[in-house]
């Protein structure tokens, strides 16, 4: 299919109705169409270390299918039925692509982040009533292992956990020492029976031993944030899932495509968009190191390994662009054709760094967990505006919405509003487990607001111009984060930008930022605070404190996580009110209630009374607390 323009995209839908498309219906059965398509061709690749000469292991389509049947059999066998859910806590590896498609081929696969911490993937295990996770088996330099078996000990639902040794990857002399250096296990300081992963998934037969599903279904629970303890679990059912792989194999993927993927598969931009689009595609997708962008050596091999596996397709974000752009491109990479990145807007001096040294047009997207992902794309084949998200997808109603008297009215062209998406991915009225929080999450019932605002414009090409919830009120004038941000990126020592909202006695908010350099740059915050009084025009909207850190605080797939910044900022604002009251009282910690949102919590150094610190505290907005 040809996807340049919304000509095309129209064109596609006037075809016929996505329910009537000659498309897999459940997973299974993509997966085993697949198989017999593209058998003997490669399907994922792991490789444990970066080096482009080191062990990897390559699965066929063949082999996949069998693993992820011998996973479904074994999954069933331990008591997971269709509403039952696995817990995959795990990095990525071959285990976990049979781990995600068995799971939600027997029951309802829940990928975690290993990157929590315990409390957090307890609350998503509860949340959920996970019976089964699959994770590590203790192993050097990671802490996988031993932090699910503290989450396990406070989720009672779960009765199995399925190891996995990724000891096996490794060669002599390596993998000789591991079992002499292995941290001490924890299995068994909790409540459920550990099994080792392959030992126990080779005893099952390689064909699927129960009936696939006869229809839709919840597949696949993903969690957003989670970083606070108080997750919430999007559902994602067959035919969102389906569509992802449809979008993917039909507008970007073919089965000579060799895609390399260094994401997270806990995430749904490499799970969905990418994993997915392969197994409908028949594409062959590699997955360098367990930690992928964030492995060792992953961005110095980066450029050997597009070389040593052929790559037509890069699988990227603004963060893992920035770092590859500090490093020489130092191998053959003629085979690839595109890259595609997403999570977050790319600046315009990044695209074009990238294009010039590599000679590949980078696509931007745009996608969202609760609509199952993908809504949008910059297409391969047409005009690319840098800073938008493209053009929507086939079978994505995009509108803009803002709300008027309490109704929400459709947005005219450049008129900015609240991003809303009705598409196949989009369980209008059940986006969440908790049914609470899918009150006032749409409009007109088949909308899903995505906390997202932007517009569209002339040519139907959607600009994200910041978020809902970070709009920065100051005394009730509202502020958008981008203008800020897009000034400070404009600044050549800038790599990445954070503004937010700082508590403010007299207005509620002023707006900040916190800034990342590049490499090797040394401009101050005071410095960049003069550049945003020329360069961010709305006098309200520049910035009264620039910070610069070493690292800004970002998610796994490179958004800047704002939260991080906006408790740096309640801790540094707080402190300065209570050190110019010359109180006795410090904030050490800010926390995040679920009923109050961001809450300071302050401890005494000395003598104190509590209505001193209520008065200099009660100036501002945001609640504080007595630890």
């Amino acid at each position: 299919m040809t996807f340049a323009s919304i000509d095309d995209t129209i064109a596609i839908e006037q075809e016929m109705a996505w329910e009537d498309r000659d498309t897999p219906k459940t997973l299974y059965q993509m997966l085993t169409r697949t198989k017999d398509m593209h058998g003997d061709r490669n399907a994922v690749t792991f490789q444990l270390l970066s080096g482009p000469k080191d062990k990897a292991e390559t699965l066929s389509w063949n082999e996949l299918h069998a693993r992820t049947c011998q996973a479904a059999n074994m999954f069933r066998d331990l008591g997971i039925g269709e509403q039952d859910v696995i817990a995959c806590i795990l990095p990525n590896c071959n285990e976990t692509v049979l781990t995600i498609l068995g799971g939600a081929i027997a029951g309802i696969i829940n990928p975690i982040n290993p990157l929590l911490e315990p409390e957090q993937i307890g609350a998503i295990l509860r949340e959920t009533n996970a019976k089964v996770v699959v994770t590590l088996k203790t192993f050097p330099k990671t802490d996988v292992s031993q932090k699910t078996a503290e989450a396990v000990r406070h989720a009672p639902h779960v009765h199995t956990v399925l190891e996995i040794d990724l000891n096996r990857y490794l060669t002599p002399p390596k993998s000789w020492i591991v079992p002499l250096v292995r941290p001490k296990g924890e299995g068994g300081k909790h409540h459920a029976d550990v099994l080792d992963f392959n030992k126990t998934l080779a005893k099952y037969p390689r064909a699927l031993s129960f009936a696939d599903a006869t229809g839709d279904r919840v597949a696949a629970y993903f969690h957003t944030g989670g970083t606070t303890g108080m997750p919430k679990v999007a559902q994602h059912r067959y035919s969102g899932i389906v569509f992802n792989g449809w979008l993917g194999g039909s507008l970007l993927f073919s089965p000579e495509d060799n895609v390399i993927c260094p994401l997270p598969l806990f995430h749904v931009f490499a799970c969905h968009v990418i994993l997915m689009a392969g197994v409908f595609s028949g594409a062959h997708i590699v997955f360098p190191t367990p930690a992928g962008y964030r492995g060792d050596g992953v961005f110095d091999n980066f450029w050997k390994l597009v070389e040593r596996w052929k790559i037509s397709f890069i699988i990227t974000v603004p963060t893992a662009i920035s770092a590859l752009m500090q490093r020489p491109v130092d191998a053959d990479v003629s085979s690839v054709k595109t890259s595609f990145s997403g999570s977050a807007p790319l600046p315009q001096e990044l695209f074009n760094r990238f294009e010039k040294a590599t000679g590949v047009t980078i696509v931007e997207g745009y996608g969202l967990t609760e609509a199952t992902c993908l809504v949008s794309c910059n297409p391969v084949d047409g005009q690319k505006k840098v800073g938008s998200v493209g053009i929507r997808f086939p079978h994505s109603d995009v509108r803009i919405f803002k709300v008027v008297d309490g109704e929400p009215v459709e947005c005219g062209t450049d008129e900015v509003g609240e991003i809303c998406v009705s598409n196949p991915g989009v369980w209008a009225g059940n986006t969440y487990t908790e049914e609470a929080k899918n009150r006032d999450l749409y409009h007109h019932g088949k909308y899903l607001r995505t906390g997202d605002l932007g517009r569209i414009d002339g040519d139907n090409y959607i600009w994200i111009t910041g978020r809902a919830k970070d709009l920065i009120i100051r005394g009730g004038h509202n502020i958008d984060p981008a203008e800020i941000e897009e000034a400070l990126l404009a600044h050549h020592d800038v790599a990445f930008a954070g503004a937010i909202g700082q508590p403010d006695a007299h207005a509620g908010e002023i707006p900040c930022a916190y800034v990342e350099l590049v490499e090797g740059a040394s401009v101050t915050g005071a410095e960049l605070m003069e550049h945003c009084k020329v360069h961010v025009h709305e006098r309200a909207a520049q910035p009264k404190h620039v910070e610069v850190l070493d690292e800004l605080p970002k998610t796994a797939v490179g958004k800047v996580f704002k939260p991080d910044l906006r408790k740096r900022a309640i801790t540094r604002v707080y402190n300065a009110a209570l050190d110019e009251a010359k109180l006795n009282v410090k904030v050490v910690e800010v926390i995040d209630d679920k009923k109050r949102g961001l809450v300071a919590r302050v401890e005494r150094t000395g003598v104190v009374h509590d209505d001193e610190v209520g008065h200099v505290l009660g100036a501002f907005t945001r609640p504080w607390e007595w630890v």
